[in-house]
């Protein structure tokens, strides 16, 4: 058999640094989609991966990328959807998006709206996803609810403070320069919190006359517990999500929360079942991407930048040192 049909190029870490090389290229197994990729977007769990401290979960792809778009090059028996070869689709990853093939349970995957490209279009599925699973499934936001969102420039981030708007809520954001909090409220950011130079509780309690914040997205963690209980509304949601600031809190962190009556809910979406995820995609494709289908959508996907596969260590140094505003893309086939 052809070895170009059998093998694909794929990024694989060896010792703590990613090098492309040849790989066995998957098969579209019961139920699932093969991608030809195009591109991937980096998240965060990519870095942690990398270094060995956030393994794939049994069963996916040691390969690093949550997320891929491209064009579906095969389809697997017992598939039910009515997918065609060719088709420009998105999909959720457990695993595997740093490579030229990809197969995914048909689930996962979405279609593509018509005017964004495939570069674009990699960065929506696992932020916009995580965003939405967030506010609708886990914090359960309501119409005119303060909602403060931390790393409020990161794709998450970028992507929550549109999701917030499009639920009728009001987007506060925390970074880290005066560029970002611009940028934040352009997309619709109705206070943006500069958290090197400004008292961030200080902040929502006089934004929100003394209320505080009714959801607070929290990406942080560790060393933010005192600023969150602070912002945070009586009766207010706290979702963790991620632990940048520490895994550890030190104090009265249970006897704070307990006098707010304080709801701290923690959520991860990559270990979810698939049953779950389904789910999120299909309520993800029902109520949210529609507003991607117009040319003048008030809904965009952020990019920061894109690199190509073979400067994937200088996208990853990229993030590490916090540089982005929404997105960076790795392009691995043409799109």
């Amino acid at each position: 058999m052809d070895k170009e049909k059998t093998s694909m190029l794929a990024l694989c870490v060896e010792a703590g640094k990613m090098n492309v090389k040849h790989v066995p290229r998957p098969e579209a197994k019961d139920g699932q989609l093969l991608i030809k990729v195009a591109a991937t977007a980096l998240n965060r769990a990519d870095l942690l991966q990398k270094r060995g401290l956030y393994p794939a979960p049994p069963g996916e792809s040691e390969i690093l990328g949550l997320e891929a778009s491209g064009v579906i090059s095969g389809v697997g028996p017992g598939v039910k959807g009515n997918w065609t070869l060719g088709s420009k689709v998105m999909a959720l990853l457990g695993g595997g998006g740093y490579a030229e093939y990809v197969a995914v349970p048909e689930e996962l995957v979405m279609e593509v709206p018509s005017h964004l490209s495939l570069y674009e279009a990699a960065a929506l599925p696992e932020t916009w996803l995580t965003a939405h699973q967030l506010l609708h499934f886990i914090a359960k936001v309501r119409p005119n609810e303060t909602v403060l969102i931390h790393a409020g420039a990161s794709g998450v981030g970028t992507a929550a403070v549109q999701l917030v708007r499009l639920s009728h809520a009001i987007p506060v954001v925390t970074t880290g320069s005066p560029e970002k909090i611009r940028f934040a409220e352009q997309i619709g950011a109705a206070l943006g919190i500069n958290y090197k130079e400004e008292d961030i509780s200080e902040k929502v309690l006089q934004f929100t006359k003394g209320k505080g914040a009714d959801v607070i997205l929290d990406c942080i963690g560790g060393n933010y517990w005192e600023k969150n209980i602070s912002s945070l509304a009586v009766d207010g949601r706290w979702v963790l999500y991620g632990t940048m600031g520490g895994k550890t809190s030190d104090g009265d962190l249970l006897g704070k929360l307990l006098r707010k009556r304080g709801h701290l809910l923690c959520s991860l979406l990559r270990s979810r079942s698939l049953q779950y995820k389904a789910e999120l995609v299909q309520s993800f494709t029902q109520q949210v991407l529609p507003h991607f289908k117009s040319t003048d959508s008030p809904l965009r996907p952020v990019i920061d930048s894109m690199f190509s596969m073979e400067d994937a260590e200088e996208a990853h140094q990229h993030m590490e040192a916090n540089k982005n505003i929404g997105k960076i893309i790795i392009k691995i086939g043409k799109p």
